[in-house]
């Protein structure tokens, strides 16, 4: 990459070229060369649809962020406003081939200062499976802590997996 990547505001121009980045992050084979993936914990289905995507854009109360690279799209984070001055951050990818070069330590800290800016957020949180315990670290070491409160996983699956609140205050 010539330029460090450029994170700004999602377009719907953007998300044909966004939503492979997401599934490839997140699901199958490809998932499997970065750092951090829930390919094994989750091996079918997709992680999110296009539609979705849109929806969040045309939603006032959410922001979507995109991380572009010379050839487009690298990664994303979305922000959700909750009401009483907290958000919620989800979504965090990064392209399975350019992770652990500080992408998503400044994906964090831009869905941060969005948070702040867009909805006067002053608290964070977040879900990880809880078997995901290098990413909570990872978390951790960007200045959240776990709640202590645990949320069902949105996909029904035998065994079942759980989610960790993970917070921080802005």
């Amino acid at each position: 990459m010539s330029d460090a990547p450029t994170i700004r505001l999602a377009t719907p121009d953007d998300l044909p070229a966004l939503h492979p980045v997401i599934e490839r992050a997140y699901r199958g084979d490809a998932a499997r060369g970065g750092w951090t993936h829930e390919a094994d914990l989750i091996p079918e289905g997709s992680r999110t649809e296009l539609a979705t995507l849109e929806a969040i854009l045309a939603d006032p109360a959410q922001r979507l962020l995109v991380a572009l690279g010379d050839n487009g799209p690298i990664g994303c984070v979305q922000i959700t406003d909750k009401g009483g001055r907290l958000a919620y951050l989800g979504l965090l990818c990064v392209d399975p081939l350019l992770q652990a070069g500080g992408l998503g330590k400044r994906l964090v800290a831009a869905a941060e200062d969005c948070a702040r800016e867009a909805f006067g957020t002053v608290r964070m949180e977040m879900t990880v499976i809880d078997a995901r315990t290098e990413l909570i670290a990872y978390y951790t070491r960007r200045g959240y802590a776990n709640s202590g409160e645990k949320r069902d996983f949105v996909i029904p699956l035998d065994p079942p997996l759980f989610m960790d609140v993970l917070v921080k205050d802005l």
